[in-house]
């Protein structure tokens, strides 16, 4: 769209350029009189410059002369308006002294009158070109009154008083008639041109209102009082991840579910004067995403305030639920480590003492006894406690990892090789590793990372009793990262679980402590990464993995720029990514 300033100098250079044709034409009417004249005047068939009419002549003369002064004005001058009356006034006064001169009453030119008021209606508005045939009336009264009484010489025929009555009459008549229509012409003329230019106005205003609307964040959805949705705006595709040519035309209900009683409270609350409620919805993309959106609805009102319909906005609050979880865990990892730290130790020292007299007790017990095989059982569950107890103690105090530049494949083969002898893999189980031939070199502690791509594995296996196949992905991303994606066929989360995955001591699907995966978590962040999870009950999951890569020029680059890395490159700026989705 136009920008005002545009639309000003357009505006200008329509005026300009009527101006121009109103110079150009009359010259050229001016010049056809002229050539008419003499072939009227010119005796036979020899055309001589004798029989030139002597006053159409003098007017062209004088014509060219205003000609070139008209354009010099409208070079320099912004006044349109005024010149057009200007030019109008001179012609209708260049007019009377050609009919004065022609034969004032008997003149031939006197319908020049006419044509001059015709001109002024496509130029001026009706008032003023009702005011140039009261001009032009006046003029040529006042002319006919001047010869009459014999004030100036009469080049016409001698006409008796009534018969001079009679002319002047019909003539005044005449014009004041044909201003009248032409002010009806220029009035409609006008009424054309104000709606023209409503019209582009309001394409303007529809264009500007498209783009606003197109151009904000939040998801903009316009239905009928029944929910019929009439558009959707692109941040709404963007977030609902849907086809707008199949969601125009659709029930909102079927986007955002049953949310007959919200709109009601919405609308009563608008009714009372109160600010417009925000409410929160799941809402599931045809990828099979699941969205959390927060939305308010208000009316759509007509010209008369009358509801006519429903506005819909809405925003995807998915990151930002995830951002809020995210800082809930850390604060609850935080209090659990502190206090579990401690308690870990206190338990691990007499765990040790119960161990150590038991092995005295069992050195003097038969090995074939009821009193040896319940020592042995004390053992085992005392060594799978102290393995709990290290778990937590690791998770709750992690070392700091030894960061190297290795090949993240490498550590993949490495896994998928144990994992392939370990008695977790069964023969209805495979394993698939889809993986670029050429090294992907990371920053990172490649023993943490052979621990988390172990713990992802075991947990696929064992989500997977009846078999199935887990598949390892790896590929390169944009902004110099690295993905790593394990899929699995399993039985799948349901969305709480997947929320609390990551969370110590949750609802495992292994039957384990649930800390393998928290370890996993704050493995990943340790190593500037994100983890995400996406899985549908009875179908499989899908958690991917984004680590940094090790940018070789950039490296370079720095160290031949003496450049000094800020410590805040080195923050923390994991963030967890759960993509729920519900069967």
């Amino acid at each position: 769209m136009s920008s005002l300033n545009d639309n000003s100098l357009s505006a200008n250079s329509n005026q300009s350029q009527r101006v121009q044709r109103l110079i150009v034409g009359r010259l050229f009417v001016i010049f056809v009189l002229l050539v008419t004249s003499w072939l009227w005047y010119s005796s036979g068939d020899q055309l001589k410059l004798e029989d030139l009419a002597r006053g159409p002549f003098q007017v062209l003369i004088v014509a060219i002369g205003l000609t070139l002064i008209y354009f010099f004005v409208s070079a320099i001058s912004k006044k349109y308006t005024a010149q057009i009356w200007a030019q109008l006034l001179i012609d209708t006064v260049l007019i009377t002294w050609m009919v004065w001169r022609t034969g004032d009453l008997t003149s031939p030119y006197i319908t020049l009158y006419i044509v001059s008021i015709s001109i002024s209606s496509l130029y001026l508005r009706p008032r003023p070109t009702l005011a140039v045939s009261v001009i032009c009336v006046a003029l040529f009264l006042t002319m006919s009154m001047l010869t009459a009484f014999g004030v100036i010489q009469s080049f016409g025929i001698e006409h008796s008083p009534s018969k001079i009555v009679q002319i002047v009459s019909f003539h005044v008549v005449a014009f004041l008639v044909v201003g009248l229509f032409a002010s009806k012409l220029s009035e409609r003329r006008s009424s054309g041109d104000e709606l023209k230019e409503t019209a582009r106005t309001l394409a303007n205003l529809r264009a500007l209102h498209e783009r606003i609307i197109e151009s904000i964040k939040s998801g903009l959805i316009t239905a009928d009082l029944d929910g019929k949705i009439y558009t959707i705006n692109a941040a709404g595709v963007e977030i609902t991840g849907c086809d707008p040519q199949e969601v125009v035309g659709t029930s909102i209900f079927s986007l955002f579910g049953d949310i007959r009683h919200q709109i009601d409270l919405s609308l009563e609350a608008v009714g009372e004067g109160e600010q417009h409620p925000r409410f929160e919805a799941d809402l599931q993309t045809p990828d099979g995403f699941a969205v959390r959106i927060g939305y308010s609805v208000s009316h759509l009102l007509s010209e008369s305030n009358e509801p006519t319909g429903l506005i819909v906005t809405f925003q995807d609050l998915t990151e930002i639920r995830s951002i809020e979880e995210s800082a809930r865990r850390k604060d609850r990892l935080a209090a659990v480590g502190r206090i579990g730290a401690g308690l870990a130790h206190e338990i691990r020292n007499p765990l040790g003492a119960m161990r150590g007299a038991i092995q005295v007790l069992q050195s003097n017990t038969p090995a074939e006894s009821v009193q040896a095989d319940l020592m042995d059982i004390i053992l085992r569950e005392s060594d799978r406690l102290s393995n709990i107890i290290t778990n937590f103690l690791s998770y709750s105090r992690p070392k700091i990892g030894d960061h190297e530049e290795n090949d993240v494949c490498d550590a993949i083969r490495d896994t998928f090789t144990l994992l392939r002898h370990s008695p977790d893999v069964r023969p209805d189980h495979t394993l698939r590793e889809e993986l670029p031939p050429s090294p992907v070199i990371i920053s990172a502690d490649i023993a943490q990372l052979k621990q988390v791509f172990w713990n992802l594995s075991r947990n696929a296996l064992q989500a997977m009793p009846n078999g199935g196949t887990l598949r390892v992905r790896l590929e390169t991303i944009p902004n110099n990262r690295v993905r790593i994606i394990f899929d699995d066929t399993g039985r799948g989360m349901s969305p709480d679980q997947v929320e609390r995955l990551f969370e110590p001591f949750s609802n495992s699907t292994s039957g384990g402590t649930g800390l393998g995966l928290s370890i996993v978590y704050q493995i990943i962040r340790d190593h500037n990464g994100t983890i995400s999870v996406r899985s549908i009950e009875g179908e499989g999951s899908t958690i991917t993995i984004e680590l940094p890569r090790v940018d070789h020029s950039r490296i370079a680059q720095d160290a031949a720029n003496g450049a000094k890395h800020s410590p805040l490159e080195n923050l923390l700026t994991v963030r967890d990514e759960h993509s729920e989705i519900s069967p």
